[in-house]
């Protein structure tokens, strides 16, 4: 036992001793542009991702570490995801950071422990285990978000990111110690069998419910607990940014699934009313402040809010009429929304961060103007991401939503049916402003002097991924039978 307890968190014991050897490695490089550092950080995620990709096509759960952890299929599949998310990030910010004084050995270890914790959090199988990989993760991002200490916008958003996700994460930790207290025990699955029972105190168990899907809600960051978003975002190194925008939403999702639905999903009837709630409201706010946005990451900020709120409502048709039989569906659709989600959202800010040079952060939206006339192949890339973002095909961001509709109109609800009305109508505001940023790189004069960065790691990355996108449009099936089908197996096991 103790052997199979060191064999299933073999990824996670590898990411962490490698996060200590960078840290200290980097003491003894002298290349101001830290290459030795840059390339022993990818290595190690590399061989991170490896493994994860290696026991991708296990079929079992394996509980481990006195059932504090579990390890299956659909841990692999969103660990494997965040890990490339970060390699992708790294990648991008190479030139970036080293322009901001920010290409240090900190920026790697850093985002190693982030993704540590939040690799510890798509695991856990207890409250404390997630709440740990929480913390592990949240420190580690409020560092990396104040990372440019002499830069007034970035120690403010430090701040404000640290004050606001110390709230979150109480919240949190109330609606778990509540939950602590109706059912007896830390351990998922012995809650889950608490509330099969039902030999609880029904009033603290609705209590913590709302105060764990209040701090689910702050780290998806979706209405009403969004304030942070498009602060952090805009006043964040762009590097940072992304550090926060990327992978730590696959986390959320993770540990969404894992309260909700594999721990609380007798409860499911009082939670799916909430989530709509979130879902609609983050829709309907997200896309209308994103309208009104001048500045490129404020307006990709409160277009993540509403993504994550359409994301959401794969989490609505889980049970329906006291059936489960459409959760697979719901939640797959959910799955491959948010990944899907990240892979665009890498693709947008990497662009920004390979458009920024000394003394100029490309953020606003008029920064753009012309773009194709000064570089016609990043002009096309963002477009991709653009219409991705919108849901217009072939890009995968039409097929992810979709997917997300199908779930709920298969349902035969009649509420959900209009609430997918509502989805498709909010989706045609929000195309709005995605193609008004085309209409900028395509149709306004370029500024003067405007000339990107020329970073070739980055661009050809940037082409990877613009290319990913139009592929899995195009060929979503592979893609979409893995989320089905890892949910499935998670849920079973």
């Amino acid at each position: 036992m103790t052997d199979l307890n060191w064999l299933a968190v073999t990824p996670e014991i590898v990411l962490l001793g490698m996060a200590c050897v960078v840290a200290l490695a980097d003491l003894f490089v002298t290349c101001p542009q830290r290459k030795p550092t840059y390339f022993l950080a990818m290595l190690s995620l590399a061989a991170v991702a490896g493994l994860h990709f290696n026991a991708l096509g296990g079929t079992e759960s394996v509980y481990a570490m006195q059932k504090m952890v579990v390890v299956d299929p659909l841990g692999h599949l969103l660990a494997l995801c965040a890990t490339l998310a970060v390699m992708a990030t790294l990648t991008y910010s190479q030139v970036y950071a080293s322009h901001r004084e920010m290409l240090k050995g900190e920026l790697f270890s850093l985002s190693m422990f982030s993704l540590f914790g939040i690799s510890v959090m798509i695991i856990g199988n207890n409250f404390l285990s997630i709440y740990l990989g929480l913390e592990a993760m949240s420190l580690s991002l409020y560092a990396l978000v104040a990372l440019r200490r002499d830069n007034v916008q970035a120690t403010e958003a430090g701040m404000k990111y640290f004050v606001l996700g110390a709230l979150a994460s109480g919240f949190l930790l109330y609606g778990l110690s509540m939950m602590y207290g109706a059912t007896g025990s830390l351990d998922l699955g012995e809650v889950y069998k608490a509330t099969l029972t039902g030999q609880i105190n029904k009033q603290v168990l609705a209590f913590g419910l709302v105060f764990i899907v209040a701090g689910l809600a702050f780290k998806l960051g979706v209405v009403p607990f969004h304030m942070w978003v498009p602060d952090i975002y805009q006043g964040a190194p762009t590097t940072a940014t992304l550090l926060v925008a990327g992978a730590p939403k696959l986390a959320a999702f993770a540990i969404t699934i894992r309260l909700l639905v594999e721990g609380l999903i007798n409860t499911a009837v009082d939670w799916q009313q909430m989530l709509l709630i979130l879902a609609v409201a983050s829709m309907a706010l997200g896309n209308l402040a994103a309208i009104a946005q001048t500045n490129l990451k404020r307006m990709l900020a409160y277009s993540g809010i509403a993504q994550l709120g359409f994301m959401l409502l794969g989490f609505v048709p889980t049970v329906v009429a006291g059936s489960t039989v459409t959760a697979g569906n719901g939640l797959g659709s959910a799955l491959f929304y948010v990944i899907t989600y990240v892979l665009t959202t890498l693709g947008t800010f990497g662009l920004i961060m390979v458009l920024s040079r000394p003394g100029f952060e490309s953020e606003q939206i008029s920064d753009l103007a012309g773009l194709n006339k000064r570089s016609p192949m990043l002009a096309g890339v963002m477009a991709v991401f653009m219409f991705s973002l919108a849901g217009i095909p072939p890009t995968v961001g039409f097929y992810a939503k979709l997917a997300v509709l199908q779930a709920l109109i298969t349902t035969s609800s009649g509420l959900l049916l209009q609430i997918s009305i509502v989805a498709v109508l909010l989706s045609l505001v929000a195309a709005f402003y995605y193609l008004r940023v085309i209409k900028v790189m395509y149709f306004d004069e370029p500024v003067e002097g405007a000339a990107p960065i020329e970073s070739s790691g980055a661009r050809v990355l940037l082409s990877v991924n613009a290319l990913v996108v139009l592929g899995l449009g195009l060929l979503p099936g592979g893609l979409m039978a893995l989320c089905a089908r890892v949910i499935t197996q998670s849920l079973a096991g």
